[in-house]
């Protein structure tokens, strides 16, 4: 350290110069201005408010919310979709809510014309149905007739094979009967997680020329085997020609013919099958038997996996084109910190009706905002401000949501406090809920405080826990919901929560505001219990003087993603960075923890502890920050959260430290002293990480 500093005592032994006595005017100035904009809150107000906001809920009203979003089909980018919109932004402006709509233009993708026949050695030909049983004038219903979004259009006539779940491994299973999918159809069913994009990917890499995909019938979909699940097949989220940057009117775009764009649509054509013309395709099977395990799994009734005999005969052809989407919102502005964001959100567009997917967490978003403007009439406001986002565009790749982060990047890094999302609110019995962990304390309390749907006199928690056992809170791996570009590129704390693990009528045209009432919700009272643990949360991270972080969460997390990883790496990979990290994180964790105690018991309307409590709650919301990392994950460097994001390898059996993962599951193709180069340099990435959060958490700088 340098020895020409100053000596603290030159300071105070002389005169103090006339610049020292103005700033020390500033300084008072701005310590009178917070201490009276920014006047305490009285926690018994909260409180009541918080209790008039549970029950304020109404359930025919989230039933009549949901039957008139429902009305319709709403495909992004259509004029229906529209008035979904404007539906929204209507309410939020008859609530006396500031509203904006904010449009991008993005590339989205349609169907023209699909059919699949077999050809017989006999010379006969039978084609094959492929919309619905029993949904009859799609033209004038407006529902889109089944298709995956941005398959490339394309024809193959040749042999078929099923490849079971269309998994590495099945291929593997079918090689060693001598069974080569190269120039092939191949047929396969949805099922063991893995994406409609994964398996039309793997396929093509088998040098397959087209892939089939279907839901298995009565035994999963609950008697609606004739429904055929519609969605996306492009790899990543967002804009394919504004990658990284959001895609506003007369901004750039990418070309379609570039590389980089082409790499994020499949190079073979894909299309979804009803069940019952999936079980013909497969009767005709010859060729090899069927795997014992795969007949087990339900698909006994046949013996031959093909290739063969029949050929099929299979075309489609789609669209792409430039569309305006719409993102709509409310704002409820902080009257203490109304620099800092808590949102709320929910995607608006749906592939047919969207009873469950998504229009049951719309009508619950609505309800918040009808409920908020409740408590507003009786004096509420917000300490920080609330945002309801109802977003376009996700069933087409997170398209809406992805642009609005891309484009507020800086205010969201520095500003937001958390994003709440509710994609589908009600598929079925049985609350489910994600979240990064530091919001795990805040989601046990909140619940605690709601009625469970489904049990008489109990709360949500004492019925979740009840069947779930302890674990019950899982993490956001997964790029399936609008919370993507929230938590893994912006690094926003976030939340993601559902009734219902699975519900039979994903994406088809049976999801629809009648299924809704005769199966999933009848008196929706699923929809109240998570309208209640929705805007309960966002009131608490709205209103609570300190942020309810815990990070002593997100470190035992940390520990127990460290204990499972020791058992993937031989004794050549050290793991001591993690564990060292991670002990930092600890620290840190409690040391926030400690002074949160001590400023709760201070007197909150001196001005040093309002100051203090602001600084604290920027370091509990900058913390997850820490975990991103410039670079993102290898070869999918949009992705910047080292902890939560997804894994390149489909097999790989981690699904946490997706970089770690992704250099386990590659070096299985390395040399040994570059597979462990590789593994140990990814193991460094993320200790480096957890340190940027615990250094974030503690405050300060390392000073020389």
């Amino acid at each position: 350290m340098s020895q020409n500093l100053i000596k603290p005592a030159t300071i105070f032994t002389s005169k103090p110069p006339p610049i020292c006595y103005f700033l020390f005017f500033i300084i008072l100035c701005i310590l009178g201005f917070y201490a009276l904009h920014f006047p305490p809150r009285i926690p018994q107000n909260a409180a009541l408010y918080r209790q008039m906001f549970l029950s304020s809920g109404d359930n025919y009203t989230l039933y009549s919310y949901l039957r008139a979003l429902t009305e319709h089909p709403h495909l992004a980018g259509t004029k229906p979709s529209l008035d979904t919109a404007n539906y929204v932004k209507t309410h939020f402006q008859t609530l006396g809510l500031e509203t904006h709509v904010v449009p991008f233009r993005a590339l989205l993708s349609y169907p023209f014309h699909a059919s699949v026949a077999l050809h017989f050695r006999n010379g006969t030909a039978v084609k094959l149905p492929l919309n619905e049983v029993g949904v009859s004038g799609y033209a004038v219903s407006g529902l889109v007739q089944p298709y995956h979004a941005y398959s490339p259009s394309g024809s193959a006539h040749a042999k078929v094979v099923f490849v079971n779940y269309g998994r590495e491994e099945d291929y593997r299973t079918l090689a060693v009967r001598g069974v080569d999918v190269n120039g092939c159809i191949v047929i396969a069913r949805k099922g063991d997680d893995l994406g409609r994009g994964a398996v039309v990917e793997i396929a093509e890499a088998k040098g397959a020329l087209a892939v089939l995909i279907y839901a298995d019938g009565d035994r999963n979909r609950g008697g609606f085997g004739s429904g055929v699940e519609r969605g996306t097949v492009m790899r990543g989220v967002g804009d394919p020609q504004s990658p990284g940057w959001p895609g506003v009117e007369d901004g750039e775009k990418l070309g379609l013919q570039l590389s980089e764009v082409l790499s994020r649509f499949p190079r073979i054509p894909s299309l979804p099958l009803p069940f019952e013309t999936a079980q013909i395709i497969l009767e005709s099977l010859g060729g090899g038997l069927m795997p014992q395990e795969w007949r087990d799994s339900g698909q006994s009734r046949f013996s031959g996996v093909g290739p063969g005999p029949v050929m099929l005969n299979f075309t489609y052809q789609g669209e792409k084109k430039m569309a305006t989407i719409y993102n709509v919102f409310a704002v409820i502005r902080g009257s203490e910190e109304p620099d800092r964001y808590v949102l709320l959100g929910n995607h608006r567009d749906a592939w047919t009706y969207g009873a469950v997917d998504p229009n049951s967490g719309t009508a619950a978003l609505l309800d918040i905002a009808r409920r908020y403007a409740l408590l507003m009439r009786n004096g509420w406001n917000p300490r920080r401000t609330i945002v309801l986002c109802s977003w376009d565009a996700e069933e087409f790749g997170m398209i809406g949501s992805t642009e609005w982060v891309e484009q507020n990047l800086i205010n969201l890094g520095a500003k937001a406090v958390a994003y709440l999302n509710v994609d589908c609110a009600v598929q079925g019995p049985g609350f489910f809920v994600r979240a990064t962990p530091q919001l795990d304390n805040l989601i046990f309390e909140v619940t605690k405080k709601v009625k469970d749907p489904d049990s008489e006199g109990a709360t949500v928690y004492e019925k979740w826990t009840t069947i779930n056992g302890v674990k019950i809170i899982q993490r956001l791996n997964s790029v399936d919901s609008d919370f993507v570009p929230f938590l893994q590129h912006a690094g926003v704390p976030s939340v993601d929560m559902y009734y219902g693990s699975d519900f039979p009528v994903y994406h088809t045209a049976f999801d629809s505001f009648d299924w809704m009432v005769n199966h999933a919700d009848p008196f929706f009272h699923r929809h109240l219990a998570v309208t209640g643990i929705w805007g309960l949360l966002a009131l608490h991270l709205a209103d609570d003087t300190i942020l309810p972080f815990n990070y002593h969460s997100y470190a035992d997390q940390l520990k127990e993603y460290k204990d499972v990883l020791s058992s993937f790496v031989d004794n050549s990979i050290s793991i001591a960075p993690l564990t060292t990290s991670i002990e930092e994180l600890y620290s840190a964790a409690k040391q926030a923890e400690d002074e949160a105690k001590r400023l709760k018991e201070q007197e909150a309307t001196a001005t040093s502890v309002i100051l203090k409590m602001r600084a604290l709650n920027d370091r509990l919301m900058l913390a997850e920050k820490g975990f991103l990392d410039p670079e993102g994950l290898k070869g999918r460097q949009w992705f910047k959260h080292l902890v939560y994001g997804p894994c390149n390898n489909h097999e790989s059996k981690l699904v946490f430290l997706p970089g770690i993962a992704d250099s386990i599951q590659e070096s299985t193709r390395m040399r040994t002293e570059d597979e462990q180069k590789a593994i140990q340099h990814e193991i460094w990435r993320v200790a480096r990480a957890i340190q940027r959060a615990a250094s974030a958490l503690r405050g300060g700088t390392q000073l020389m």
